[in-house]
């Protein structure tokens, strides 16, 4: 079994940006030489996190409406007050997403379903450069 390191750098805009990353997970997984295995992405940071959605204008805006209906940006959140700052929102949605994804691949693709893409959100309240931590076991 071995496993190959490589990284996604990724500029986002803050509040509840969702980025598609599965070109950029897509084309890793299609050069690292390896025809099975898994691809694991890790977001490096306590903002933001990874899930799989079908990616469309639609559903982007109600995932970003769901989350400010549980989760508002604004509200008064204790976190608030141990770094005199206002993200506490951003922390709680991320904690429920979570930070990483294990996708399997076979030929050297994604096993993907037709209208399933792989996504970041950052949920930080202002804009970022973030970096993802990949690792292709094979």
């Amino acid at each position: 079994m071995a496993a190959q390191s490589y990284s996604i750098e990724l500029s986002t805009r803050g509040g509840t940006d969702i980025v598609d990353i599965t070109g950029k997970l897509s084309a890793l997984v299609a050069g690292c030489g390896a025809k099975s295995g898994i691809a694991a992405v890790f977001c490096v940071g306590s903002t933001g996190g990874l899930t799989t959605v079908e990616y469309e204008p639609g559903l982007v805006h109600d995932l970003k409406a769901w989350f400010e209906e549980h989760m508002p940006y604004g509200k008064d959140y204790e976190h608030h007050k141990t770094w005199n700052d206002d993200n506490g929102s951003s922390h709680l949605r991320a904690s429920l997403l979570g930070p990483s994804l294990t996708i399997p691949f076979t030929d050297g693709r994604l096993s993907l379903g037709t209208w399933q893409q792989v996504v970041f959100i950052d949920f930080d309240t202002r804009p970022r450069k973030r970096h993802l931590a990949v690792q292709i076991v094979s």
